[in-house]
């Protein structure tokens, strides 16, 4: 079993990996322990956790995996299968949407952990930045967002700007060899969030779709990231079953920012303000009320962001 594991993992990664120099190097390395008997005996939880380790030595890729799938994915072999079991998750989870809310003081408050496909996520999405539309400022929690489509990011963070005239991203896609670019978009449901100041919550736990939200908005200078530098993972990835419980995920394209030319991975996005996680939202709190003590607010809602100033959270 342990020959076909790495037989078939070896030759998905040779025709999908982007990049295909170091796909050939890793595979021949691999080929090489298992001639010398480095994955004898070794049962599949084991094995791909040294296959995984294996390919990070030659490729430094942290979306490059091989790992044991979840018990409910067992039977889910075929692309519609697996396309069925990703909307009942994002079902499930609320297309990653934890929280949403209206702060003290008028500030708006999302604790994001997925990135949803736009065609799936989108109204979800719309009624989340419905409920914070009238806010002073705004809290994006990113801590625990551990990734999703690109085309989500590009839906959240089109709100965010004032038409569609922002480039937010380009991803090469190894495959076809073709460079897509992504720009905010000309219509959204519901009002747009231009204007008011916008905190991105960060995390080492923040990774990949999660770190291109980050990304973007900060080389665009919209948002100020307060947290810790992210996990650094930059390569959209495909899902490979290899058995019924074994997977690996390849990644078949890379992102290149319009701004900075570059992207995060391997170095992770660092924040404009580095505190340790446990402290990024208290902060980032308190800059937002300050924000809008120096708004024309209301009466009643200048004492709310006073009275929240003074309160244990800012």
């Amino acid at each position: 079993m342990s020959t076909t594991i790495i037989d078939e993992a070896l030759d998905l990664l040779c025709a999908n990996y982007i990049f295909p120099a170091k796909a050939t190097e890793a595979a021949a390395a691999i080929r090489a322990r298992r001639a010398a008997g480095e994955y004898d005996g070794l049962d599949e939880e084991i094995l791909a956790a040294r296959l995984t380790a294996d390919l990070a030595e030659v490729c430094a890729d942290k979306h490059l995996r091989v790992r044991i799938r979840d018990a409910d994915l067992h039977d889910v072999l075929t692309h519609d299968e697996m396309a069925a079991a990703y909307r009942e998750g994002l079902r499930h989870a609320n297309y990653g949407i934890a929280r949403v809310e209206r702060l003290d003081g008028n500030v708006g408050y999302l604790d994001l952990r997925q990135v949803a496909e736009a065609s799936m996520g989108g109204r979800a999405i719309a009624a989340a930045m419905e409920l914070i539309a009238h806010t002073a400022a705004l809290i994006i929690d990113l801590r625990k967002n551990r990734g999703g489509a690109p085309n989500g990011v590009t839906f959240w963070t089109s709100y965010l700007f004032r038409d569609d005239e922002t480039h937010l991203n380009d991803i090469y896609d190894g495959p076809s060899g073709r460079t897509r670019q992504f720009w905010s978009l000309a219509y959204l449901p519901g009002a747009r969030y231009p204007d008011a100041p916008v905190f991105v919550l960060t995390s080492d736990v923040t990774f990949s779709a999660g770190e291109e939200f980050c990304y973007n908005l900060q080389a665009l200078g919209r948002a100020t990231l307060i947290g810790q530098t992210t996990r650094g993972g930059a390569h959209p990835t495909q899902f490979f079953p290899i058995t019924p419980t074994v997977e690996i995920t390849v990644p078949m394209a890379r992102s290149v920012n319009p701004v900075t030319g570059g992207n995060w991975e391997g170095t992770g996005v660092v924040p404009d303000i580095e505190v340790p996680a446990a402290e990024a939202f208290g902060l980032a709190y308190r800059r937002a009320l300050e924000h809008v003590l120096t708004t024309p607010a209301p009466a009643s809602v200048l004492a709310e962001a006073r009275a929240a100033l003074a309160g244990p959270e800012a």
